[in-house]
């Protein structure tokens, strides 16, 4: 389906979020501040983003302002507040955001807000290339529609070979998949460190090798 953005300081608030979209049948990414939503916004490219406008570092007006600014707005926001004034989410409109949902957002209105954001980010977003992720290399893709890309130094991992005819979903899985893999291999398995080099809690890294079918022991096994 799609890749949502889900940025709250209430850990409540992400899991439910997470919960609900993620039965929707979405890749769902969390973000509990700005600096990790600027992180994910540039490793994860999601078409869709749900944003906090109260949050303790950044405020979530001012990440989309400086989004706007630097032209990474290039996906459907939907703020999300318990507090705002109609100024706040008058001037987020203004800005660039889709749509507003007040907390405690129901169901019914998350899930009509997600679709209309989709169908209009759908609609104004050019057909991409896949790119790879920071430190790889693209090496070559055929006619056949396989893209083959490596790592450099990244051992027996360094290699994967994605079918771009697939639906986007699955080879975004598959993708993923790899990623996670190479990464565990590099650090011989550790989960500390690994949540620390993609930028994810302890908690969401685990929920997404389960989602993704990533063997924990597999890291290990080639790092010994």
């Amino acid at each position: 389906m799609a890749n949502i953005l889900v940025v709250d300081d209430e850990l409540g608030i992400r899991d439910l979020l997470w919960e609900i979209l993620n039965d929707e049948g979405h890749n769902v990414d969390v973000a509990e501040n700005a600096a990790q939503a600027r992180a994910a916004r540039v490793r994860d490219r999601p078409d869709l983003v749900l944003l906090d406008i109260w949050m303790p570092d950044t405020d979530g007006v001012t990440l989309l302002k400086e989004w706007s600014a630097t032209g990474l707005l290039t996906m459907p926001v939907i703020m999300m507040s318990g507090h705002a004034t109609i100024d706040t989410a008058v001037e987020a409109t203004r800005i660039g955001a889709l749509a507003f949902l007040e907390k405690p957002i129901t169901l019914q209105k998350l899930l009509k807000a997600v679709e209309q954001g989709l169908a209009r980010g759908a609609a104004r977003k050019p057909v991409a290339a896949l790119m790879p992720q920071p430190s790889m290399q693209v090496i070559d893709v055929s006619l056949s529609g396989q893209s083959v890309l490596a790592a450099p130094e990244a051992g027996p991992l360094s290699q994967q070979s994605f079918m771009l005819d697939k639906p986007l979903r699955e080879t975004r899985d598959e993708f993923e998949k790899a990623y996670f893999e190479y990464h565990l291999a590099k650090e011989n398995g550790s989960m500390t460190r690994v949540a620390e080099k993609t930028g994810l809690e302890r908690t969401h890294l685990y929920r997404k090798l389960k989602q993704l079918g990533v063997d924990l022991t597999r890291g290990k096994r080639h790092g010994g």
